[in-house]
């Protein structure tokens, strides 16, 4: 299966505490859309920001999470909550399967500094796996200022990136552009939701594997609906963006032989893919 649907939500947030709301919106997306198989919320949409300020903590609803999951038989990515762990607080995104199994969680890799106080950074990418559909990667808001985190993520095999985030600043109109170009260095779907309300401007987006904004939403409350064909992100990997550059194939036969250790990449994919070739022409047969 190639084809896999997935709603993002962007809600009209409080300035803590939306857990009810983000349970009841959950479950309405279900019901007017039932054919959707993963919901991704925004970064912190449900606690809040501000560690001293925020509720709750995940670890105090996570097995209502799990639940929610199972009872809807639905992939769940509820952006982040705030996770304490040994003393140490994390910005974290758990990854609930339709079991409600917790099959992985992300911790933000770079808090956003200095405006971020008092969250400990994460020290490992996030990628998982949905059966018979292909891989995922994870990662939260400021982490995609950083291009190494979305490479590494595509090195290890990612063909989609969700990524939560919490902007209300003027620098959304940045956040966008690197979204866009993110999709199209990265040769994958990039899943960008960002709350609305007192927490974010919205401005959620869609983009495809060869950069297309497939949906951008406005300021207000939205669900970003969007059926992702993972065999537009295998194409284009192959075949190049619009027939043209084929980046992946450049960066793993000249840039990772050139700059870095070759040994440290080896996900087949990137092994899979064929020779920088002009794309020729396809007859159907007869």
């Amino acid at each position: 299966m190639s084809y896999f649907t997935i709603a993002g939500l962007q809600l009209n947030h409080e300035a803590r505490n939306n857990f009810s709301l983000f349970k009841s919106k959950v479950r309405s997306t279900l019901r007017r859309f039932p054919f959707v198989q993963m919901v991704v919320g925004s970064e912190l949409s449900i606690c809040g920001a501000g560690v001293d300020y925020a509720a709750p903590r995940l670890g105090e609803i996570e097995s209502e999470l799990t639940e929610l999951a199972r009872e809807l038989n639905v992939w769940l990515v509820p952006g982040s909550i705030y996770e304490e762990v040994n003393g140490e607080v994390f910005n974290t995104s758990p990854v609930i399967s339709p079991t409600g199994k917790v099959i992985a969680k992300f911790n933000k890799i770079v808090p956003f500094l200095p405006y971020e106080k008092g969250i400990s950074p994460g020290n490992d990418i996030c990628c998982f796996d949905v059966p018979e559909v292909g891989r995922f990667g994870l990662y939260i808001c400021y982490d995609m200022w950083f291009p190494e985190l979305s490479r590494a993520m595509i090195e290890q095999g990612a063909e989609i990136i969700l990524h939560p985030t919490l902007t209300d600043t003027c620098d959304r109109r940045v956040e966008k552009a690197m979204v866009v170009a993110t999709a199209a260095q990265q040769q994958c779907y990039v899943v960008n939701i960002n709350g609305s309300g007192s927490l974010g401007v919205g401005q959620s987006m869609i983009v495809g594997p060869e950069g297309e904004v497939i949906h951008e939403a406005l300021s207000g409350e939205e669900v970003l609906l969007f059926e992702a064909d993972l065999t537009r992100v295998r194409r284009s990997r192959d075949r190049g963006i619009m027939g043209l550059g084929q980046p992946l194939k450049s960066y793993r036969d000249l840039v990772q032989l050139n700059f870095s250790n070759r040994d440290r990449y080896s996900h087949p994919h990137l092994k899979a893919l064929g020779r920088p070739e002009v794309p020729q022409r396809e007859f159907k047969k007869s």
